[in-house]
């Protein structure tokens, strides 16, 4: 399947492509991978639910997010009925360390902390859709027709965080800021993990 959405704006913004040793590790875990993908979903909406309770007096994000949640719990959705078709049993698992770990670059102080946790939203979203396009070729085809169907909208949320974050905080304080959240994504996409996830990075060796 060829990739029509473009998302070169992504791989532009991000500072590494996902290793293929993921990729491997991925196509030797398709259950796991999708257990996961219906977590991140659910996490991504519950996120965008808590921005909305915290921060009311941005009507223009509010609004935003509210979108962005409802379209969130639809890809759950989606997912778990894709779980159900291939007979996979939704279980409880561990937490990727990935969101947690860049969360600790998020300062306390406002407006700083919106500022920072919409810059880590961005570059969550961006990843998820590098790691679907990364994905695509590789799966079959019911698979790989539901991540592609997924670049666009995953791209969209990518670029509204982005542009949040500059409306709250200012691009100087975004192109200050972005580098160590970048940075720190690095680290975690190309080190090592010992527990498969779709935001792991590497296997770590045996």
């Amino acid at each position: 399947m060829n990739v029509t959405v473009d998302i070169t704006p992504i791989l532009e913004f991000l500072p590494c492509r996902t290793p293929r040793a993921w990729v491997d590790w991925a196509l030797k875990h398709p259950e796991l991978m999708l257990i996961d993908h219906a977590n991140c979903e659910k996490k991504a909406a519950s996120t965008a639910l808590q921005l909305m309770y915290r921060y009311v007096e941005h009507h223009a994000l509010i609004n935003a997010l509210s979108k962005l949640a409802r379209e969130e719990l639809r890809h759950f959705e989606q997912v778990i009925a894709l779980m159900k078709k291939r007979d996979i049993a939704y279980t409880q698992i561990t937490a990727a360390r990935y969101a947690g770990e860049l969360r600790q670059c998020v300062r306390g102080n406002e407006p700083a902390r919106l500022v920072d946790t919409l810059l880590v939203g961005a570059v969550i979203e961006a990843r998820s859709c590098e790691r679907f396009a990364a994905l695509v070729p590789e799966l079959d085809e019911e698979l790989a027709a539901f991540y592609h169907s997924l670049l666009k909208s995953e791209s969209r949320h990518f670029l509204q965080y982005l542009k949040f974050a500059e409306q709250v905080g200012g691009a100087d304080a975004v192109a200050r800021r972005l580098p160590v959240i970048l940075e720190r994504e690095r680290e975690l996409i190309e080190g090592a993990d010992t527990e498969f996830r779709f935001h792991s990075g590497v296997p770590a060796a045996a």
